[in-house]
């Protein structure tokens, strides 16, 4: 059992890895803030101060070990740990003098006096204000790097009821890619500006290559005009790489030409290549002769051709010279570029400009909830895309922001757009981020901005393969794609003195975060504190009435129609049916529909809990298999991660619940075991009325491309063991 943090003795640091030295003065200096927090009266805001003042006068440093920062995270919310409806245990705070220095907040002090008046106090308090105001967008336009060579006729026309988004941005005409690449004086990024550092994954002692935004231009008017050479005005062209520099070069070529990319990430399978090569009818696709990662080389070019009968141009993962040999339709890099080279003026090029709902871009869902489908992103949903991270991560000229990703993926695109509309430098690592070479670069390459998914750092803390690295120049975390576990989030903000992860929570065909953490506000791990800037949300109870937005309540999320960014088509699915057929009317309008269950806590903060369809009813209780996951991660010491699902028996009944583990390496365990330290957990946390039926210990999850936990594969798993467990 952890103490409370007034119970701690010296003895309780040394046995977490301090010396003798660091435990006396952390010891010393704990007493100190305690007693300087015993004045406050408030007792439930008691724990909150006393874990402000550790961060921020630094005293939790990144080189102490993850178990004196667990020890203290614990003991000082030792009461929200042990008391059900505690408050949430925060762990960043934003101050005031910070908070002004951000973009949303220096935006709110020179435009929010005006628009709402006296009611306006400063960035922090004013928020929720400011949040939904109407003339946001017209405003932020200024803010990013977005030229029009005609401007829009308005923001938003709502006069067309066929379209329950509204048009946004009429009769605007542009080159998104032109935009990224051009200078502006607002936000600040000159031609000698860094556009792009990155390393190779074998070259961790060298320096970290850098490119310019003049530089960077120049390669992509290069390629650019041999695409000219090669395809017509609107052709779809697929990428098929590691998220490199030349990936992203070839990418925003692409878009200058008046071309549309089809985003394809490089794990798939011949047969997952050719569906989207067929269904985007692509007419040529840019690949490698294999992929390098982890000191290993995988074939990729293989793979392509398999599923690929148009043109391939290849570009080695090494070198000048390609380690394939070529069918007779395909061509190497260096001779595509041939063609361009001859060029006159190779490096300029008259961009393609296009009306503001040109498609750009093919892009696929994760599979999640089933078949992948083919999302067009407009010249509209870089602009989202872009907008929410200068919003709410806070993306400032001068950054150095490093996700690792894929073009295949909307945290691809997201992030070239994020970093070139708003003055930041694009951090890329050509390699595996599992592993010590990633977390080098990172520091090396002065990264400000990390952003991650929770398995990757599920696996940088448990195998501390990041130790003695120092990642303090980081002022933000990002985390998107999965439920964060709070453990590993400790971990992963503790390696910058406590820095936010701010969650990003949204999907392909939103082209942005429907909600998200923000740094205008206190953040709670593995919470959302915010829906993103103008987007309207109801939590939904089991009859498709929303609650009221001041209760607290757990249910089907219900999106706002008017949404900045959004896609109104598919490409071979219908797009009112996927995400409006039966959805209810909210204030006159038919919701969209998105798929995820919310929890609403009574501070306001939001909780994904997994999918509409991983929620289970338990003893005619319905709960979410994320809720159970959570308290059954840390039921043993063993237990890397949890997947619990709940099957009905074959002949009727009510539904069991099913837990599948996958143990850490080195440790053992039984399922017998391990199912009533399940039970106890889930009956003292949650609800003891939920019994566990089942547990089977299994080596890993099967999961989507994007690393998306698959409970519905492990479902179909069980509903196939029972029927035959029932014919027996």
């Amino acid at each position: 059992m952890v103490k409370s943090v007034r119970e701690l003795e010296v003895g309780d640091f040394l046995n977490a890895g301090l010396t003798v030295a660091e435990a006396n003065q952390l010891y010393r200096l704990l007493r100190d803030i305690l007693s300087q927090c015993l004045s406050d009266t408030d007792n439930d805001n008691q724990p909150s101060l006393i874990w402000r003042h550790l961060v921020t006068r630094k005293l939790l440093k990144p080189s102490f070990p993850h178990s004196l920062h667990h020890l203290l995270y614990h003991s000082v919310y030792h009461s929200a740990f042990n008391t059900q409806h505690a408050s949430l245990p925060l762990y960043w705070f934003p101050s005031l003098d910070n908070s002004k220095r951000t973009n949303l907040g220096r935006f709110m002090e020179t435009h929010a006096p005006q628009l709402l008046g006296p009611s306006y106090k400063d960035p922090i308090s004013s928020y929720r204000l400011f949040h939904n105001f109407s003339l946001y967008w017209s405003l932020l336009l200024k803010e990013l790097s977005v030229s029009f060579v005609e401007p829009p006729k308005c923001i938003l026309d709502t006069s067309d009821p066929s379209r329950h988004g509204g048009t946004w941005l009429p009769g605007s005409v542009l080159n998104i890619a032109d935009c990224c690449l051009q200078p502006s004086s607002h936000p600040y990024k000159p031609d000698d500006s860094l556009a792009i550092v990155w390393r190779d994954e074998a070259f961790h002692d060298s320096e970290v290559n850098r490119i310019t935004l003049k530089q960077l231009r120049e390669q992509v008017m290069l390629v650019a005009n041999a695409i000219d050479a090669s395809f017509s005005k609107g052709d779809a062209i697929a990428i098929d790489m590691q998220m490199t520099v030349n990936a992203v070069i070839i990418y925003l070529a692409i878009v200058l030409a008046g071309c549309v990319v089809v985003s394809i990430a490089d794990s798939f399978a011949p047969k997952e290549i050719a569906t989207r090569l067929r269904v985007s009818k692509a007419k040529g696709i840019f690949t490698q002769d294999f992929i390098s990662r982890g000191g290993r080389k995988f074939p990729l070019y293989s793979r392509v051709i398999e599923a690929a009968s148009c043109k391939v141009i290849v570009l080695p993962v090494i070198g000048d010279d390609l380690g394939v040999k070529l069918r007779e339709c395909d061509v190497s890099w260096k001779d595509f570029l041939s063609s361009s080279r001859q060029h006159p003026r190779s490096h300029h090029y008259s961009p393609f400009n296009q009306s503001i709902d040109a498609v750009t871009n093919i892009l696929f869902s994760s599979g999640t909830t089933g078949e992948p489908k083919a999302i067009p992103w407009t010249q509209l949903s870089p602009i989202r895309s872009a907008a929410d991270g200068w919003a709410f991560i806070d993306i400032q000229p001068g950054d150095v922001y490093c996700w690792p990703t894929n073009l295949g993926w909307v945290m691809g695109p997201t992030l070239i757009y994020s970093c070139f509309l708003s003055g930041a430098t694009l951090a890329l690592y050509h390699g595996s981020p599992l592993d010590h070479g990633f977390g080098k670069f990172v520091q090396d390459a002065g990264v400000t901005i990390l952003g991650t998914v929770p398995s990757l750092v599920k696996t940088w803390k448990n195998t501390q393969c990041m130790e003695g690295l120092d990642w303090t120049k980081i002022k933000t975390f990002c985390s998107t794609g999965e439920t964060s576990n709070v453990d590993d989030d400790l971990w992963l903000s503790s390696r910058s003195y406590y820095k936010p992860i701010i969650e990003c929570c949204g999907g392909t065909e939103l082209a942005s975060s429907y909600i998200m953490g923000s740094t205008l506000q206190p953040q709670a791990f593995g919470t959302f504190s915010t829906a993103s800037m103008t987007t309207g949300l109801v939590i939904l109870d089991e009859n498709g009435v929303p609650y009221p937005d001041d209760v607290a309540c757990v249910g089907e999320v219900g999106l706002f129609p008017i949404y900045m960014g959004a896609t109104d088509r598919l490409l071979n699915a219908d797009n009112d049916e996927v995400y409006f057929k039966g959805m209810p009317m909210y204030k006159g309008k038919v919701l969209r529909r998105h798929g995820d269950i919310i929890k609403r806590t009574a501070g306001g903060y939001l909780v994904v809990q997994g999918r509409a369809d991983d929620t289970m009813n338990l003893g005619g209780i319905k709960t979410s298999s994320v809720e159970i996951e959570r308290v059954c991660d840390g039921a043993d010491e063993c237990i890397l991660e949890t997947a619990a699902i709940s099957v009905a028996p074959a002949h009727g009944g009510p539904e069991q619940l099913i837990i599948f583990v996958v143990l850490k390496k080195g440790y053992n365990s039984d399922a017998e075991t391990l199912k009533r330290k399940f039970a106890k957990a889930i009956q003292s946390n949650l609800n003891p009325l939920f019994k566990v039926s089942l547990v089977k210990i299994v080596p890993d999850f099967p999961r989507t491309a994007s690393n998306k936990l698959l409970r519905r594969v492990l479902r179909d798993q069980m509903k196939c063991e029972l029927s035959i467990q029932s014919r027996l």
